[in-house]
């Protein structure tokens, strides 16, 4: 089994896999960058809207997305910015997150399969040597209390990879990580 975590582009951003229900896909997924746009626009504008959001972020602040592959196949996406690209994030009650801080918006292992095998410790590992690099000293994220499967991620993860509760909430509080 063959595990590689790349940079999010334009080209893999493409690649990463679809499923039946709304939104079908990460790559189709405007729920932090656009939260005011009509819901279902349809895949083609929808992809488009995140192209543009991605080469914007990629230019005014760098990479801000990883994929996790195994054997070629896509099997994890995870997102992740300064909160003024991520419009949503001020709507949370345990927000906003702080202005200096990158806000992981999404870390998510498409199949539940794969969930056991600490995917998501590599793609989070993946991201925080990324941010180190580039001299970030705080990430955020909004991890969820009651529901493991969510695309953020449940608030137990964060905790056994050295998150803390910074806000908290009944549902979403805002987890934080010193770098």
């Amino acid at each position: 089994m063959k595990i590689q975590i790349v940079n999010l582009s334009e080209e893999n951003l493409k690649n990463i896999p679809v499923w039946e229900s709304y939104p079908y896909s990460c790559k189709y997924c405007l729920y932090w960058e656009h939260p005011n746009e009509p819901v279902k626009e349809g895949k083609e504008k929808t992809l488009q809207k995140k192209l543009k959001w991605l080469r914007r972020v990629k230019k005014e602040f760098g990479d801000c997305g990883k994929i996790l592959y195994i054997d070629e196949e896509v099997i994890g996406y995870a997102q992740f910015a300064p909160s003024k690209f991520l419009a949503n994030s001020i709507n949370y009650n345990a927000g906003p997150p702080d202005n200096n801080a990158v806000l992981i918006s999404c870390l998510f292992i498409f199949d539940k399969n794969f969930r056991a095998l600490k995917l998501g410790k590599r793609l989070l590992n993946s991201i925080i040597n990324d941010l180190k690099s580039r001299n970030v000293k705080i990430v955020e994220t909004f991890a969820r209390k009651d529901k493991a499967s969510n695309p953020s991620g449940p608030v137990e993860f964060y905790i056994k990879n050295g998150f803390r509760v910074y806000k908290d909430d009944p549902q979403f509080p805002l987890m934080r990580l010193d770098l």
